[in-house]
């Protein structure tokens, strides 16, 4: 099915029922095991080239690092830094890659990925020509691929970025553009998009066990965590496939154990921790980049979605279904932002909190997580194929590698890879006519559907009432049954955290709304067709 401007009509129900019919105890080209970023680019990939394709998720879609991230598009300045310092050509080429990655990423889904201005602060004379140089080598690995120049910055205009700001210290400062994204909403696009291309996604589906036939992975034993009864057996199903893709992210090794025991660990986790905070720090739409702090990490203050995003620590850390955040490491945050503020940070403005587990290809040399690589690696281990390491950035690339590892170790023919160029659902149809269709509503709303669902929004509102979830804030009843239906939502969980975000901005709020929305989503799930 084509995924070009012309665009793709939303009719197809996610209906999960279906979805998992379509799969279980089926035979297809590539399983994909992990619904994160890497999974359903790897998913999209495959689907791309002519590949039929199944993806399952034990927890729901985007529910780990890929929902948890800093939010932006970025080839990594720190990484640039150190690939100078250390004479390191692998994370040079990781942020040339990245780099080349982050235009073809925003131009995808443009209401869910935005160009962004970030400023570095900078305390000494002597630094300015520093960061100024960096940063045009940061423009210049860009190439065309290019967003925005850098720059050199007064105190003045570090005042209207950021008001707040302690200026005492400053000599001025250097500007550069990267990319900022709404994570979760991107990934489900990337889904959406897939099964529009004949794909099936389940989500709350555990691996039991993986199928073997002559020493090679060639399928897995799966369980249906939402079933009616899964002690009595009637979760479990099967799927064969000529090549299965393992993108479990942290938990790589565990898969890569199931497939071979006497296989050799690479990875190891660092947690990354954001806050977000319910005041307008910075007003102009623009962030900035703390390039050092007390121990030699970088600190984000963002704006995102309305509230202002702080991040990110890089602790390692344990495996775990739910991270979550210390005392310690809020502290942490704000004691090192209120750092550079006149008007420090309070505890009590602090409206949501997360941590996600990045996933790292393990470096017995290095001393710190922060050193470890995020580059990616694919590895066969009896059959079954690991993608790991990378980030949300290089998600298209890290796709078509991995498939094309797959072609080159296996009996599959494909076309060649077709994301580059690729639209997703959202970014399809004809946008003006999709703001047209919302002109009646509050100018808070029309932009709040705008930037969730794109040229969609139209349907969306279809779907139901206008009404309000909670005064004063932005979403609708009608969202709640586009999600159930369209999105593959299961959970009060899955509704408020990633597919209308409330819960990772503010807690309370999705607290507010919690009962309203498992009443709709209830209702959503009985009213949709089996």
């Amino acid at each position: 099915m084509s995924t070009d401007k012309a665009g793709l009509a939303a009719t197809q129900a996610w209906v999960r029922a279906d979805q998992k019919a379509a799969m279980a105890n089926q035979s297809v080209d590539v399983l994909v095991i992990g619904g994160g970023a890497s999974g359903a680019g790897v998913f999209l990939d495959a689907l791309s080239r002519g590949l039929s394709a199944v993806l399952i998720e034990k927890q729901d879609f985007m529910a780990g690092t890929s929902s948890r991230s800093t939010k932006l598009v970025h080839g990594g300045v720190r990484y640039l830094e150190q690939a100078v310092q250390q004479l390191d050509p692998g994370k040079y080429q990781l942020v040339k890659e990245a780099l080349s990655e982050r235009k073809r990423m925003l131009a995808m889904a443009p209401h869910l990925a935005w160009p962004i201005n970030l400023i570095t602060p900078v305390k000494s004379l002597i630094g300015l020509p520093y960061f100024r140089v960096g940063l045009g080598v940061y423009d210049f690995l860009s190439g065309s691929e290019k967003i925005g120049p850098s720059r050199m910055e007064n105190k003045k205009a570090l005042h209207e970025i950021c008001p707040d700001l302690d200026l005492k210290p400053l000599a001025g400062g250097v500007s550069y553009f990267d990319g900022q994204f709404d994570d979760a909403r991107f990934g489900v696009a990337m889904l959406r998009t897939a099964l529009e291309m004949g794909g099936h996604a389940l989500n709350y589906a555990a691996i039991t066990g993986l199928i073997h036939e002559d020493g090679l992975v060639v399928g897995a034993h799966c369980s249906d965590l939402m079933a009616d009864d899964v002690e009595a057996g009637d979760a479990a199903f099967s799927i064969h496939a000529k090549a299965v893709v393992n993108c479990t992210g942290p938990w790589s090794d565990t898969l890569r154990t199931m497939a071979d025991p006497e296989c050799k660990p690479v990875m190891s986790v660092s947690s990354g921790v954001h806050l977000v905070i319910d005041r307008d720090l910075l007003p102009t739409g623009r962030g900035i980049l703390i390039p050092e702090t007390e121990d030699g990490r970088v600190l984000f203050l963002l704006p995102w979605l309305g509230k202002t995003l702080i991040g990110t620590t890089d602790d390692p850390a344990k495996l775990s279904m739910t991270p979550t955040v210390s005392d310690d490491e809020i502290d942490y945050i704000l004691r090192t932002a209120n750092s550079w503020l006149s008007r420090p940070i309070l505890r009590s403005e602090v409206s949501a909190s997360w941590s996600g587990l990045r996933p790292l290809v393990a470096d017995t040399d290095s001393e710190t997580t922060s050193q470890l690589s995020r580059e990616h690696v694919v590895i066969n281990n009896k059959g079954l194929i690991s993608l790991t390491g990378g980030k949300w950035t290089t998600w298209r690339r890290m796709g078509q590698d991995c498939i094309d590892f797959v072609l080159k170790n296996s009996t599959l023919t494909a076309k060649p890879c077709g994301t580059p160029g690729m639209f997703l659902a959202g970014a399809q149809g004809d946008a003006a006519a999709a703001c047209a269709a919302l002109a009646h509503l509050p100018a808070d709303i029309q932009a709040h559907l705008w930037q969730a669902y794109g040229d969609r929004a139209a349907q969306v509102l279809a779907c139901g009432s206008a009404e309000r979830l909670v005064a004063g804030e932005v979403y609708i009843e009608a969202e709640l049954q586009w999600i159930v239906q369209q999105e593959g939502a299961c959970t009060v969980e899955d509704v408020l955290n990633r597919r209308l975000r409330v819960g990772m901005l503010d807690e309370r709020v999705a607290a507010q709304m919690a009962p309203r929305v498992a009443e709709l989503l209830a209702q959503a799930q009985t009213a949709v067709p089996a």
